[in-house]
């Protein structure tokens, strides 16, 4: 009897090696392993996602620190002087003549 059940287990056994063969293909063919760490293909979609990454980082920087780059409001337009007061072409006013430059100095 001994005999019998090891000559059987052959058969068994190549069947269900067999079936398992299938089953495991089956399987592969509908859930496909992830690229791997790699090739080209991975670097590449590492670095999109890196950049992806860095820019959601410098977004949210400029969106809580925008407003301490913004320029300052224009100010107002300041009145024109008096025409008494007002500037001649050639820098002086009314009221006194205009400085004599400054003498030039010896290093």
């Amino acid at each position: 009897m001994g005999d019998v059940l090891l000559v059987l287990s052959v058969p068994v056994l190549v069947l269900t090696s067999g079936i398992y063969a299938v089953c495991a293909c089956w399987w592969r063919r509908r859930h496909p392993a992830p690229p791997s760490p790699y090739t080209r293909q991975a670097a590449r979609l590492a670095e999109q996602a890196m950049l992806v990454r860095a820019e959601e980082i410098v977004d949210g920087a400029y969106a809580a620190l925008g407003p301490l780059y913004a320029p300052p409001a224009a100010p107002a337009p300041a009145a024109a002087p008096p025409a008494a007061l007002s500037p001649r072409p050639d820098g002086s006013t009314p009221d006194r003549a205009p400085s004599r430059p400054a003498p030039a100095r010896k290093p």
